[in-house]
């Protein structure tokens, strides 16, 4: 019967948000126990392809993770503030570092030898005035799963910004770095606190691995220490917080709150800590931290800052959680591409890509304020102290998202990133360019005056 759900929610025969049979209906239907079908939707509920509903039932999650979600887009001839990228004028060139990578690798390369196949006499690339180009050198099986050179950046990195860099990992991204350190310590059934409103894919995460999301308010400031508090008094056994460029509120801890946050999970010692810093230097804050602890792991990730087709992020904490995570991971993936950490490497030493990075900051810092205060003048309340993103509370979020798009602008509807919390709507504002925050502000500021639309 399990298997026959899948099946349905692959092919699409299942719709997200569809009912299914209670438990007696389909027991009678399919001449099965009722016992027999309860335990098979408890198996879907914990692999996170239903939602139980009580008394209203079971229903398929409106994010089943066995069918592909078409990434967010924008219509086209519509400004893009909804898929959440960073500018791309904003990226350093990767062909580039790649390039230089090779280079590091092998100085003084001898110029490749004939090509298997070709014809003989056949000038070379040399001999027709081009230089040799350089190739990476082969990784093979038995090469350390950290490179050397990319764990030494790390940790002047890490230490830098307070965090405890003596055990190090290295994971495909942030959200990768998330489910292995969850994965560490907590099992199907366990509860673990999460912001609210809060990333989307982390909901899902959760949702999949049979974990119990319980949210906890957010301010401006990141999580609310009391609320922290309230929902790890009933027995939540990690927390995942972020501590500057929140997705979607663009919240950022400031030195006070990260000193109450801490103070509040020091009371709970055996609760994992997970620290999400995904957008790392161009956030536009400080980086702080609550560890370390008995059970901690700061994951950093190079999306935001160099590029999502880099899927790495560095991730440290207390000497279990790393071991247990790298070897878990030697026993799937193995490692993170040694290629791919080169390039980081790579970047890393190199002053045009800090200097680039600086800019990065300074120019989203001023995208975010642009549009904030344009908002503030149209009485518009909204959050965005770092990061690429500013939340925007809304009566509704449908109406004006639709009401935007009918003025060019594209934004996120809030729903996917709550679970308790009020309606919002995300704005993207990394491409954003200053000079056109009044305009978003006034049309915004027009959605919300609209009367609502009286149904047929």
């Amino acid at each position: 019967m399990v298997a026959s759900v899948e099946a349905a929610l692959a092919s699409g025969g299942l719709s997200p948000g569809q009912r299914l049979p209670t438990v007696r209906d389909l027991a009678a239907s399919l001449g099965l126990s009722p016992a027999t079908v309860a335990s098979a939707y408890r198996d879907l509920r914990s692999r996170g392809l239903v939602v139980g509903e009580g008394r209203r039932g079971t229903r398929v999650r409106d994010r089943p993770p066995l069918r592909f979600v078409a990434p967010v887009s924008a219509p086209p001839g519509t400004r893009d503030l909804a898929s959440g990228n960073p500018d791309p004028a904003l990226l350093p060139d990767l062909a580039a570092a790649a390039r230089r990578a090779a280079a590091r690798q092998a100085p003084g390369l001898e110029p490749a030898g004939p090509r298997r196949g070709a014809r003989q006499g056949r000038p070379s690339g040399a001999s027709l005035g081009h230089p040799p180009q350089p190739r990476p050198l082969p990784r093979l099986y038995g090469a350390p799963a950290l490179l050397p050179e990319l764990a030494d950046l790390a940790r002047e990195h890490l230490a830098a910004d307070g965090i405890d860099p003596a055990h190090l990992a290295v994971v495909s991204g942030a959200l990768d770095g998330v489910e292995r350190a969850l994965a560490a310590w907590l099992r199907p059934g366990d509860a673990v606190v999460v912001e609210d409103p809060g990333y989307a894919y982390i909901f899902d995460l959760l949702a999949t691995m049979g974990l119990r999301g319980v949210p906890a308010a957010m301010d401006e400031e990141g999580l609310v220490p009391g609320a922290l508090a309230h929902a790890l008094a009933g027995g939540a056994r990690a927390v995942i917080a972020t501590p500057r460029a929140q997705n979607p509120t663009g919240a950022a801890w400031t030195a006070t709150r990260a000193s109450e946050l801490a103070a509040v999970v020091s009371r709970f010692p055996d609760t994992l800590l997970i620290e999400d810093d995904h957008a790392g230097p161009v956030a536009g804050s400080a980086a702080l931290t609550l560890g370390p602890r008995a059970r901690w792991a700061t994951v950093r990730s190079v999306s935001k800052s160099l590029g999502p087709d880099l899927r790495l992020a560095l991730m440290a904490g207390d000497q279990t959680t790393i071991s247990r995570v790298a070897g878990r991971q030697a026993l799937g993936p193995g490692w993170v591409s040694h290629h791919l950490q080169e390039m980081v490497a790579t970047l890393w030493s190199d002053p045009a890509t800090q200097a680039l990075l600086t800019r990065a900051e300074t120019a989203y810092a001023e995208k975010r304020r642009a549009l904030v205060a344009a908002l503030g003048r149209q009485g518009i309340p909204s959050t965005g102290r770092s990061g690429l993103n500013v939340w925007v509370p809304v009566p509704a979020e449908h109406p004006v998202v639709a009401g935007l798009l009918e003025r060019g602008w594209a934004v996120s509807p809030g729903e996917r990133f709550r679970l308790a919390s009020r309606p919002g709507v995300r704005v993207t504002v990394s491409t954003l360019q200053p000079q056109e925050a009044d305009r978003l502000a006034a049309d915004l500021s027009a959605c919300l005056r609209a009367p609502p639309a009286r149904s047929a």
